[in-house]
């Protein structure tokens, strides 16, 4: 069985560097600056007294500090509705694997310890949107298609 353990701040920057192998991007790859603004961001969110934000990780076999997988997702507090009377909805992202630890159940660890963070944080709701790749992991997770269209806005950066 694989576990999964809390990702802390110490882990910040191998979740920037599995964010890199999810864009398909090199490790020294930093187009546009992205890395350290999220590297900055995991930093001050994972170490919040009462996080909003968590990441589970599987270390790689080994390789100390180096991480094989990763999901990291944020809790958001919403007005409530009918399927979700108390508003808190979970949203997964960043669940990654490195090429070379694939097909070993690493993210569906990592991806299920979050599922049960966001459980035990009272969230009734959580969205993710998924790549082809991770399709079936997410619906063997209990995830389905919904009919809402996802909508983007960019704003314009100052």
């Amino acid at each position: 069985m694989i576990n999964a353990r809390r990702a802390t701040v110490d882990d910040a920057d191998e979740l920037v560097r599995l964010r890199g192998v999810l864009f398909g991007v090199g490790d020294d790859s930093d187009e546009h600056g992205w890395r350290d603004p999220a590297r900055r961001i995991l930093l001050r969110r994972l170490a919040e007294p009462e996080p909003t934000m968590a990441g589970f990780v599987v270390d790689q076999p080994g390789h100390e500090g180096r991480l094989a997988a990763c999901a990291v997702g944020i809790l958001e507090e919403r007005l409530g509705g009918p399927r979700n009377p108390q508003g808190r909805v979970g949203y997964m992202f960043n669940v990654a694997t490195d090429p070379e630890h694939r097909r070993q159940g690493h993210a569906r660890a990592c991806t299920s310890a979050l599922i049960a963070w966001f459980h035990a944080q009272g969230a009734g709701l959580v969205d993710l949107r998924a790549s082809d790749d991770g399709l079936s992991l997410y619906t063997s997770q209990g995830f389905i298609l919904t009919k809402d269209p996802a909508m983007r806005l960019t704003l314009p950066s100052d």
